[in-house]
Parts: structure tokens; C-alpha cells; sequence
């Protein structure tokens, strides 16, 4: 995608449509349904617009961590969020960080508060996250275990093993922006883009 694209997306004045570019561009592999979540790190004036914007469809938010005039976003789709949560080696690697994947808002629960133990600076970056944002066990625990570096290939994550399913994955991100944004310039709604689980 150009970058005169991009900037003319996010170039909208209008608070609502400045909004829907960001979710368009950041969060396309959720709303085609490549993907069960995704962060954003918005404007605070943006959070307010964020109900209307997702409303009809069944993306839903939680706000953490007001910060500067910032706050963290988490989006998701909780049928699929929860499904894949409950994967053996997605409940095994989140056990070990004190998670009870059989309980969904605890699990959300926890993972506020070791987001927002972090915005406070009072600890590490809680690494785990990578899997609620559909990052594949091995390439999460490959990133904390060489902190950070030595990958084999960095795209919409940092990828330690199996770089060609890596590849596929980020192509398929890719074209589910490219359709987002086409969509979007065509006239269509957030709502009109999300595919429904």
C-alpha cells in the first residue's frame, strides 16, 4: 500500500474518520477475520468514538491504561478469542504465566493489570501478550527467550520458528488491509468491512 495512501487516510480531520482509518489500517486482520484481537494506542479524543464506530458489529473494546493523553486498546472478538485461547498450547504457555484460560474475563482481567503494572513502569513489558494478538506459541516464547533478538524474520510480529508459515500469515494480513482500505475508500462502513463471526 503507497504511503500517499496512508497519509491520506489519516490525514481525515474529522475525529469519527480519523478513527475508523486508524482501526482500517491497524486493524484489518481482526475485522476480515484473520485474526481474534489487536492493540491500538490511541489519542484519548479518539475513545470516545470508538462505541459508535464499532457498533453492528461484533468487534468488541476495552480501554486500559490512560496515559498522557493516551490509552491502550484492546479489540476482539470474543467467540474466537475464546476459542483459541482454550488450545492446548495456548492454555499450556498462559498457565505458566498464571492465567485460568477457562475463564474468559479473568483472563482479560489479568491481562489489564499486567498491562497497565507496565504503563505504570512498574515492571517488565508482559511479553505474553503476543498470543492474545494471535502470535504463534513458539515465536512468543522464542521472543522472550532471546530477548527480543536473533529472529529469523520480523514482520507483523518477530518470528523465531517456521518463517514460511510466518510469510503466508503476513501476506494474508496484507491482503485483508488492502481489501479493508479499498472497501473503506469505496464507501463502506467498519461495520459493512467486519466480517461477522
Amino acid at each position: 500500500m503507497s504511503v500517499e495512501v496512508i497519509s491520506f487516510l489519516l490525514s481525515a480531520q474529522n475525529v469519527r474518520k480519523h478513527l475508523q482509518c486508524q482501526i482500517i489500517l491497524m486493524c484489518a486482520p481482526l475485522l476480515k477475520g484473520f485474526k481474534s484481537a489487536c492493540m491500538l494506542n490511541l489519542d484519548q479524543k479518539y475513545c470516545h468514538e470508538l462505541k459508535s464506530v464499532l457498533e453492528g458489529t461484533d468487534v468488541q473494546y476495552k480501554v486500559w491504561g490512560k496515559n498522557k493523553g493516551r490509552c491502550l486498546v484492546f479489540l476482539y472478538r470474543r467467540i474466537a478469542l475464546s476459542r483459541y485461547l482454550k488450545k492446548n498450547e495456548v492454555r499450556k504457555f498462559l498457565g505458566e504465566y498464571g492465567y485460568d484460560v477457562w475463564n474468559f474475563e479473568e483472563v482479560l482481567t489479568r491481562l489489564e493489570e499486567r498491562v497497565c503494572h507496565y504503563a505504570s513502569q512498574k515492571g517488565g513489558f508482559p511479553h505474553e501478550t503476543g498470543i492474545f494478538l494471535n502470535y504463534p506459541v513458539e515465536d512468543v516464547r522464542g521472543f522472550i527467550e532471546h530477548d527480543g533478538r536473533g529472529e529469523l524474520m520480523c514482520g507483523y510480529w518477530k518470528v523465531y520458528h517456521n518463517p514460511g508459515r510466518a510469510q503466508m500469515t503476513f501476506l494474508a494480513y496484507d491482503k485483508a488491509r488492502l481489501s479493508a482500505v479499498n472497501e473503506y475508500l469505496l464507501g463502506r462502513t467498519i461495520r459493512e468491512i467486519a466480517e461477522r463471526e
